[in-house]
């Protein structure tokens, strides 16, 4: 096996997923209300048509200023963001492919919560359309629902997958 220089990677972070979104309407009310995400920062370029908004679960303050949270944002692990070409929300015929039908590609992404059961009977408030509860299929214990989108979202729980960790 090659040697790995893990020394030119000092200081990288995985910042964020992108996911191209049809209404900002109802998608951020999906990952603010729903999944708990806070928007942080929103960055619009009306030359250009599109929108991008920037969610996660925030540790600390959010600066204020917006030279310093946008150089704070791009600090973060692990956040997503929604682009919004202006105009789809009123064009029919757009819909973004959810990577899990043929040609299958892009799954879903995941969000780790304390309780799995707890967190579905949260989306089951909310009307969220389930995938796959926890105590469907052989995988017990985790759930797969749906954004505003059809883009899937995993709910897992540490300690439930830790128990199918062999070792």
């Amino acid at each position: 096996m090659a040697t790995v220089d893990t020394q030119s990677a000092d200081g990288f972070v995985l910042n964020q997923t992108m996911l191209r979104i049809k209404d900002p309407s109802r998608s951020i009310p999906f990952y603010e209300e729903v999944l708990g995400m806070t928007l942080i920062d929103r960055f619009d370029f009306p030359e250009m048509a599109f929108s991008l908004y920037f969610l996660g679960y925030v540790v600390g303050e959010i600066p204020t200023d917006p030279k310093a949270r946008a150089k704070w944002l791009f600090e973060q692990p692990a956040l997503l963001e929604l682009t919004h070409n202006h105009g789809s929300e009123d064009d029919p015929d757009i819909s973004y492919h959810n990577g899990n039908e043929d040609p299958r590609g892009f799954g879903h992404i995941g969000i780790s919560v304390p309780d799995v059961q707890a967190a579905c009977n949260r989306f089951e408030a909310h009307g969220v359309e389930f995938v796959k509860r926890p105590d469907d299929g052989q995988m017990k214990g985790l759930a797969f629902i749906k954004d505003p989108d059809g883009y899937w979202i995993e709910i897992l729980s540490s300690q439930g997958l830790a128990t199918l960790v062999r070792g």
